[in-house]
């Protein structure tokens, strides 16, 4: 069971797979206990989604959602190594690329659904 245990984890590509499960247990947290008004200290906190409660509320459940897909399209993707092994660095480059495209993709997609659903902001 170690030797398995020992095998999965030299082969997945480890940075995409810990930051896709800390999305989803940020994302579930965040419905679970989403923030109640605007603030600046929890949630999603952009100007667009500041503008009112009702924006708010809309921009909180959306980005948590987006959140769990890009979250387990991280954690497919890192099984990827156990059919390919890349070295270090490649691993590294990969898993911050995909880092910064699932937040790139976090951000568009929720500010073009609140565009799209609030056009009057």
């Amino acid at each position: 069971m170690e030797a398995i245990l020992i095998y999965i984890i030299e082969n997945l590509f480890f940075m995409p797979f810990l930051i896709g499960i800390i999305f989803v247990i940020t994302a579930l947290i965040m419905l679970r206990f989403p923030p109640k008004n605007i603030n600046y200290l929890y949630g999603y906190r952009t100007g667009n989604s500041m503008k009112n409660q009702e924006v708010w509320n809309f921009s909180q459940k959306y980005s948590s959602i987006k959140m769990i897909q890009s979250g387990l399209f991280l954690v497919a993707i890192s099984f990827l190594g156990m059919v390919f092994h890349p070295d270090e660095k490649v691993q590294l480059i990969v898993g911050i690329g995909l880092s910064i495209l699932v937040c790139v993709f976090l951000f568009y997609t929720t500010e073009k659904a609140i565009k799209k659903n609030f056009p009057n902001l």
